[in-house]
């Protein structure tokens, strides 16, 4: 087991990041491991959920603190996400998680997912306004119907973030902001955010169980990512988040094509 700098230095940066922006550093970390670590995608996935499980657990005191948890949208994620977060172990328990056709699987789903994220980074604005425009004054979907919504997107992000470590981000908070309208933002994302630990901590410890979690990795970027979320914390007053946003959008979809394109 041995220490590598480079790996807390890259949490420094993810952190700062996340702190800047509230991008999900998953975004960020599981591509810059595969890319410029050379990292296999699935212990990067694994890794990457297990370090997430741990930061965002501070992220859900803070919010839970300040009451803005929505405990029925989060416990109809987790009806969808938890069950197939499961499944999805289950089945990557079964295969031969070196080979090139599973490799590719992740890589590819990796990319694309990143693509969506900077779309949602650069144009959800517009989207939400596209969106309620299109609902316009029809009659309010059902609350049961809400519910179900709920439940399947659960379902879809348990999916992706088992098997990308990616997806409960950026998209997670659009769907639901558009099945919400009427929450405040903050109350969106906090429910997101707490959704995401037991998702991200189940994940994490399957692949534990399965083998893919590099546990001098995970420390390195803990070292690095704890200080550099609270500079983002504090440097986000000072900086335009905006440009911030465009900036990580076109990083993400470079990153993206290169995972693509191969």
């Amino acid at each position: 087991m041995t220490f590598e700098p480079l790996y807390s230095l890259s949490g420094l940066f993810v952190g700062a990041l996340v702190g800047i922006t509230g991008v999900g550093g998953g975004s960020l970390m599981t591509p810059l491991l595969v890319l410029l670590f050379g990292v296999h995608p699935a212990t990067a996935v694994g890794t990457d959920l297990l370090y997430a499980a741990i930061t965002k657990t501070a992220g859900t005191a803070v919010h839970g603190m300040h009451g803005r948890v929505n405990w029925k949208i989060v416990g109809s994620l987790a009806a969808g996400s938890l069950p197939v977060a499961l499944l999805m172990l289950w089945l990557l328990a079964g295969v031969d998680r070196k080979s090139i056709g599973v490799t590719n699987t992740i890589t590819t789903a990796l990319g694309w997912l990143l693509v969506m994220t900077a779309i949602m980074l650069v144009f959800r604005g517009p989207i939400l306004e596209l969106a309620r425009r299109a609902i316009g004054d029809r009659t309010p979907p059902k609350p049961t119907t809400i519910l179900a919504l709920t439940v399947i997107l659960g379902f879809v992000l348990g999916v992706l973030v088992t098997l990308t470590s990616v997806g409960a981000g950026a998209l997670g908070v659009t769907i639901l902001l558009v099945l919400y309208p009427r929450l405040d933002v903050r109350e969106i994302v906090g429910s997101d955010i707490v959704h995401a630990v037991p998702l991200t901590l189940i994940g994490g410890t399957g692949y534990w169980l399965i083998g893919e979690i590099d546990w001098p990795m995970l420390l390195a970027l803990l070292i690095g990512s704890i200080p550099g979320i609270i500079i983002g914390s504090l440097l986000a007053p000072k900086l335009h988040e905006r440009t911030i946003r465009i900036v990580l959008a076109v990083t993400l979809a470079v990153v993206a094509l290169k995972l693509l394109t191969g």
